[in-house]
């Protein structure tokens, strides 16, 4: 009988350590993560740079591009403005990013933005929304 009993404490200890150990761990490794930026409406004149850079057009040749937007956060849902005042047509899409974990983050479907047109473009989560954005892509003649 004092064999066994002895043989469930060294056993518990055991156990004990393993989970102090990985408590531990945890913690150590747990630092919270450097806060991320996060844009809540489109950098036109960003989109304007990178799709000149990818066209590979260099910085003397200018050619405006790009809706102009601007985002509205209401609750669970997100709406999108963009107007394209340039000749060239824009494809936007809008992108919602969830606060939940389990909440599903979202992409609308592009949407050609032509010469002088507004558009609107909606998305939500189920609770809260964290963050939204718009991209940008130039639409070949």
């Amino acid at each position: 009988m004092y064999r066994r009993a002895r043989k469930v404490a060294a056993s518990l200890t055991v156990a004990v350590l393993i989970v102090a150990g990985l408590a531990v761990t945890a913690l150590v490794r747990d630092d919270p993560p450097p806060p991320v930026k996060k844009a809540s409406v489109a950098d036109t004149a960003g989109a304007a740079r990178a799709t000149a850079a990818a066209d590979g057009r260099d910085g003397g040749e200018r050619d405006p591009f790009g809706a102009s937007c601007r985002t509205a956060i209401k609750g669970s849902s997100v709406t999108a403005y963009c107007h394209n005042p340039y000749p060239g047509t824009d494809r936007v899409q809008l992108h919602v990013e969830c606060a939940r974990w389990w909440d599903v983050d979202s992409d609308s479907a592009p949407a050609e933005a032509g010469p002088a047109r507004h558009l609107q473009l909606t998305g939500r989560c189920w609770k809260e929304v964290d963050s939204a954005w718009v991209s940008h892509a130039r639409v070949d003649p």
